[in-house]
């Protein structure tokens, strides 16, 4: 079953805000920067480092 990112991103949000109610901008610049830093040149590298 193939999941759309946004999606994912939106859960992952969600269930984060809920069970640990950090302040929303917070959650905001974390995702938008992950989202952003998965369609970038450095995509390769951080695969690399999380293998």
């Amino acid at each position: 079953m193939d999941v759309p990112l946004w999606l994912a991103l939106l859960v992952v949000g969600y269930l984060g805000v809920k069970l640990a109610r950090p302040p929303w901008w917070l959650v905001a610049v974390v995702l938008l920067g992950g989202y952003l830093l998965a369609d970038s040149f450095l995509s390769p590298a951080i695969e690399t480092a999380i293998k």
